[in-house]
């Protein structure tokens, strides 16, 4: 009896073993395939960039005229909303020599009673730490005489935006759900908030948190020309030329009225840029190597059929990302870690070593596909 039991459990494992197996071929990421994805990404940019609706990918066209050149000057604020928790800087811009002189920031967590209630109170309670955060401001942070202060404010949500400075909130996501700020403007939100506060600043942009890495980047290095965000969610902003936009021809920047009051030779058109948000993570096509896990959490999701391309690089349905990472790193002899984890989140207890083992291997799997797939992406852009 010991040995059929033995011979049973050995068997299992075979099985499993061979499951795994497959999972790892139909995972597989090489070099041919890659291309493939980085081909099918680049057509459904273009197309994206064609006409409105003319791909899965939106080829948002933002607002933002000028990014970063390394010589700018001055004090600085940054607000940055996109959670739970909402961040708040100040940097000290020395210009081209000293670059960075100071930067300063608090990261203030939202009670949960303002994520459902209304619009007022959340942005008064973002306003008030605000102008705590100003008034912590020290010597060494000099504003220019004459200037107001200047905001730049990353809202990570959907909104129709209809200038560098204002935005519309299209819908809540991450949590949030207050009825009264949809179809308001987010910056005008802020705005009297701040007044009320009695506050003296202003929101020079509103911008994503992908554009706003992508200036980020460009600070430091004026060859930056992409931007790419890998967490929960997903997404990329890129520098186009504005020659190769079809569906911008016709709308009005007031950029192009400056550009034609100042007589700017007509092939200086060609070289003009915009910064593209791609909306990548929508992405989907026949070459992504998709399992029938994927398919399966795919169909369980709050959106099926959507965010195909996210959902498999940022690999938040699996299991959350911050757990499969430390699954993925856990280095001691026996994976404690690995241990704990499907303990206390899959409630399987007891597990054997060799098991845990696999159980990484798999994280390894999983992780590399994202990271490769992720990396054809960006090859699709560049």
């Amino acid at each position: 009896m010991v040995v059929h039991r033995k011979m049973k459990k050995s068997g299992r494992w075979v099985k499993a073993m061979e499951i795994v197996k497959e999972f790892e071929e139909k995972c597989g990421t090489p070099i041919w395939k890659l291309r493939q994805v980085a081909d099918a990404m680049t057509v459904e940019m273009h197309a994206g960039l064609a006409s409105e609706g003319g791909s899965k990918l939106k080829m948002l066209i933002s607002y933002v005229d000028n990014l970063p050149t390394g010589n700018e000057k001055g004090l600085f604020y940054a607000l940055n909303l996109g959670g739970t928790n909402f961040r708040v800087l100040r940097v000290q811009l020395g210009g081209k020599d000293s670059g960075i002189v100071n930067q300063q920031f608090e990261e203030v967590s939202i009670p949960p009673s303002l994520m459902t209630g209304t619009s007022d109170a959340l942005f008064d309670y973002i306003a008030a730490e605000l102008a705590k955060f100003v008034a912590q401001e020290g010597t060494d942070f000099q504003l220019t005489p004459g200037r107001q202060r200047e905001l730049g404010f990353t809202f990570s949500f959907p909104v129709m935006q209809s200038s560098i400075a204002s935005g519309t909130l299209l819908r809540w996501t991450k949590g949030f759900s207050i009825d009264d700020t949809v179809g308001q403007d987010v910056v005008a939100e802020l705005t009297k908030a701040m007044e009320r506060q009695g506050l003296d600043m202003r929101v020079s942009a509103l911008v994503n948190d992908t554009v706003g890495t992508l200036a980020g980047g460009r600070y430091t290095n004026n060859d930056v020309v992409a931007a790419v965000i890998l967490g929960t969610g997903s997404n990329a902003a890129y520098v186009e030329r504005a020659h190769a936009i079809p569906k911008w021809h016709g709308l009005y920047y007031p950029s192009q009225e400056r550009w034609c009051r100042m007589n700017i030779i007509k092939v200086a058109v060609n070289i003009w840029l915009k910064v593209i948000t791609m909306e990548w993570g929508n992405f989907r096509s026949s070459h992504l190597p998709l399992t029938e896990y994927d398919h399966a959490l795919d169909a369980e999701s709050l959106n099926p059929g959507e965010q195909i391309y996210e959902k498999v690089i940022s690999v938040p349905f699996v299991l959350r990302t911050p757990v499969m990472s430390a699954m993925h790193q856990d280095t001691s002899p026996d994976l404690k870690v690995v241990a704990n984890k499907l303990k206390d989140i899959l409630e399987i207890s007891n597990t054997a070593l060799k098991m845990r083992k696999v159980i990484v291997e798999l994280c390894n799997m999983v992780a590399t596909r994202g990271a490769r797939l992720s990396a054809a992406g960006i090859l699709g852009i560049v």
